[in-house]
């Protein structure tokens, strides 16, 4: 025992910390310095918590799919031990994430530059789905981006093995602007089409450069999903009807989908709407859209160096490796931690720092300006048919009792 503690402190004096990079539920991201080889990594620090509760399971299973997820587009797991009651995890350092580059005014996103990150995000989900991986959490923030430009998937949480027909899932997972309409209606059989639903989400930011559907809640986030695309048929859809949580809505027709993306180019839509097809036994695998014109039209995929990337933030100028040193406070950052099955916790994205406003040209460039559905002239939303009201009481109440 005194042998494995003191090999535990002799791994952990390794690393250097030096300043926060956020905080979340159940631990901390520090930056630090491997003393041995000089590299800066990430050092996520997971509380295990009291004796009896064990290991933190989450980080378990993120560490073991990591040990069989390796690709240049899959965030690298390089150590893991346990030291004073906590299990750190060192990831490769990674600058900044695709969130920021979304948001970042000073940003131009060209039809290149978008097709290139969509690109990376793509394949790096299509190694997961050729190892029976679902990820389950895709959204801008969990995209992070070297320094040499290359974007890699992050943040296995919530991933899990997929493939036997009897196996069911929670349909709490993604946080909620990135959750396709089979999870909002409640199914706990799924596959990989929910991946490409939230990768097309995620597509769709990069070309508005801010969220595309934004809900307030499970039936808001249908509402805002069928005003876009259309209240889906039994023809587009027949398995709809027998999910859990399924609700009849109003039939709406759907707008072209050039007026919400009137910048597209006719490749990029027609990768769109196959990534938004309602039934997920009909919607494009990540390899077909990989194999999809678009990526083989030009212009062509920016090579990753040549990115657009945030500026690199004032690195601090303390000296030496005096000790593990917190450089700078704390301070309140996104999620970095998987939450516990069912558990969403906040949505990322402040809507206020997304807004734009009437006049607004700060942001450079047309890819930033916003087309979204909720415009100054918004479509007729539809409506829940009356007979259903009783089964959408029931799906509130429920909302209320355990929101997300």
């Amino acid at each position: 025992m005194a042998a494995e503690l003191d090999q535990s402190k002799k791994v952990a004096d390794r690393y250097l910390k030096k300043e926060v990079l956020g905080e979340g539920t159940y631990g901390v991201v520090y930056r630090a310095i491997d003393t041995k080889t000089g590299q800066v990594v990430a050092i996520k620090k997971i509380r295990i918590g009291k004796q009896k509760e064990g290991v933190n399971f989450t980080a378990l299973r993120e560490i073991k799919l990591l040990k069989e997820l390796k690709d240049p587009n899959i965030i690298e797991l390089i150590d893991a031990f346990p030291h004073k009651g906590n299990l750190h995890l060192v990831f490769e350092f990674m600058e900044t994430d695709l969130e920021a580059v979304i948001r970042d005014r000073n940003i131009f996103l060209s039809p290149a530059d978008i097709k290139s990150y969509l690109q990376m995000t793509l394949k790096g989900l299509a190694v997961c789905h050729k190892k029976w991986v679902l990820h389950r959490d895709m959204k801008p923030n969990n995209l992070l981006i070297g320094s040499n430009g290359q974007l890699k998937l992050a943040d296995f949480g919530l991933a899990r093995i997929f493939g036997s027909p009897d196996r069911r899932f929670t349909h709490q997972v993604f946080a909620r602007w990135y959750r396709s309409p089979e999870l909002l209606f409640g199914t706990k059989q799924y596959g990989p089409s929910v991946d490409v639903w939230a990768a097309g989400c995620i597509f769709a930011e990069l070309l508005l450069r801010r969220p595309f559907l934004q809900g307030q809640s499970d039936i808001d986030q249908l509402g805002k999903i069928f005003t876009a695309f259309g209240t889906p048929t039994t023809a587009q859809w027949q398995d709809m009807l027998f999910l859990p949580d399924y609700v009849e809505y109003q039939y709406a027709p759907a707008p072209p989908l050039r007026s919400l993306f009137p910048m597209a180019s006719d490749d990029a839509l027609d990768l769109l709407a196959k990534m938004f097809i309602y039934d997920p036994k009909n919607r494009i695998t990540v390899q077909q859209a990989l194999d999809h014109r678009y990526f083989t039209s030009a212009p062509f995929p920016t090579v990753p160096e040549k990115l657009p990337r945030p500026a690199p933030k004032q690195e601090s100028k303390a000296s030496g490796l005096e000790g593990p040193t917190v450089l700078s406070p704390p301070r309140k950052s996104r999620r970095v931690m998987p939450e516990p099955e069912g558990f969403e916790g906040n949505v990322h994205h402040s809507n206020q720092a997304n807004e734009v406003k009437p006049g607004d040209t700060s942001r450079s460039g047309p890819m930033s300006l916003d087309f979204s559905v909720f415009a100054a002239r918004p479509p007729n939303r539809p409506t829940i048919k009356s007979a259903d009201r009783s089964h959408l009481k029931r799906k509130l109440d429920l909302e209320f009792q355990h929101p997300e």
